[in-house]
């Protein structure tokens, strides 16, 4: 049996067996009991200057490839988000192009994609909030002419033009009404970005989420659910307790996804996590036991795994796209572990260390021996182990 190095930050090595990669099996026909997006990375191509400051070079054979790795699992896309690196060294032009070829893919492989619309595109950082309206509308359109279902993410713009509640108000009832089919709002907590913190008009959650539910209610024809990513579980279950029968929950909480996803009182929240890029097959597995009806075993295989996404997600918890990363990396998904804008340098080896003894503990390798080899070369790149 191989064994696994361990390194810890005082420098002390350690060593655990290699687990088996779980017998999982993809399913056979859509998962039933919960929809499920793994919201999924870019991969760079390794020898383009993918360094700070620099367009994003991608290598489009293993970002798409990766996307077909998820939808095989039955899960769907979320793509052009956050966990792509938006704001972090995704350009505007990449994304574009990224929305435009998972869109194609997505029609190829009968796979479910929704894709960000943002802002981000406006270069200058204070703008109006018709700017706003207008920004978010040109990317809307955009989207939609691509084929592409619609998350409309938080706007660092907005955040920094509205003066209250009733300014997101207006902006959202003008951008969601020009939206030609339903759409997933999101709510991007400070943990994710601190620009954020003041998000629909407070601070306070509760303040914040009587503003989010108004707008729900207001625009309930033109909204689908939304994506709460606070790290607040009674945040989520508050509001979702109070969504109109036509809005979906989707949890985007990476440290508490697993009892969410169950559900309590009979109601659940399904998911839109950047967790679930890192852990595609033991998430699919584990709905698959909820629609066998056996929540005991979708318990045991997606509990281990929350973990590892906690300490993938620890903070500062924006810089969790390193550790998605670096399991596709280690999973066999891309050539490299490297990342657009050289964010791969963001995460600690000892903190690397941590998410291979916790993914190897919760089942999270798909190719043991091949994850062992890479994480050895890696160590040995920095001048410990054999």
């Amino acid at each position: 049996m191989t064994d696994l190095l361990l390194i810890d930050a005082a420098g002390v090595s350690s060593t655990v067996d290699l687990k088996p990669a779980p017998a999982y099996v993809k399913p056979t026909a859509p998962l039933r009991s919960r929809i499920a997006y793994a919201a999924a990375h870019v991969v760079p191509r390794p020898t383009a200057d993918n360094t700070p400051g620099q367009p994003a070079d991608i290598d489009w054979d293993a970002t798409l490839a990766f996307r077909r790795h998820v939808w095989s699992w039955g899960l769907g896309v979320a793509d052009a988000m956050d966990t792509a690196q938006r704001n972090m060294g995704l350009d505007a032009a990449a994304t574009r192009e990224l929305i435009t070829r998972s869109a194609q893919a997505a029609r190829e492989e009968g796979g479910a994609l929704v894709v960000g619309v943002n802002t981000d595109h406006v270069d200058d950082e204070v703008i109006s909030l018709d700017d706003v309206i207008d920004a978010y509308k040109e990317q809307l359109h955009f989207t939609e002419d691509a084929g592409a279902g619609v998350v409309l993410m938080a706007s660092r713009h907005l955040a920094r033009a509205a003066q209250s509640a009733d300014d997101y108000l207006r902006v959202y009832r003008e951008v969601l009404g020009a939206a030609s089919t339903p759409v997933v709002l999101h709510w991007l907590g400070a943990a994710f970005d601190p620009s954020l913190a003041s998000y629909f008009g407070s601070t306070d959650s509760k303040t914040a989420s009587a503003t989010v539910l108004e707008i729900i209610t207001e625009n309930a024809a033109h909204v689908s659910g939304i994506k709460m990513s606070l790290l607040d579980p009674f945040a989520e279950i508050a509001v979702r307790a109070q969504l109109p029968g036509t809005a979906t929950m989707f949890t985007g909480d990476d440290f508490n996804y697993v009892g969410l996803i169950a559900g309590t009182g009979g109601k659940h929240s399904d998911a839109l996590l950047g967790a679930f890029a890192a852990l595609a097959p033991s998430a699919s597995a584990a709905i698959q036991a909820l629609d066998a009806g056996d929540s005991g075993e979708y318990e045991s295989i997606l509990g281990p795994t929350e973990d590892l996404s906690r300490q993938i997600f620890a903070a500062p918890t924006f810089y969790y796209k390193t550790g998605v990363a670096f399991m596709s990396w280690l999973n066999g998904h891309q050539d490299a572990f490297s990342m657009v804008g050289g964010l791969h340098s963001a995460r600690s080896l000892p903190h690397l260390s941590e998410i291979v003894r916790l993914a190897n503990r919760s089942g999270a390798f798909e190719q043991p021996e091949l994850t062992a080899e890479r994480w050895h070369a890696l160590l040995r790149l920095n001048g410990i182990g054999r």
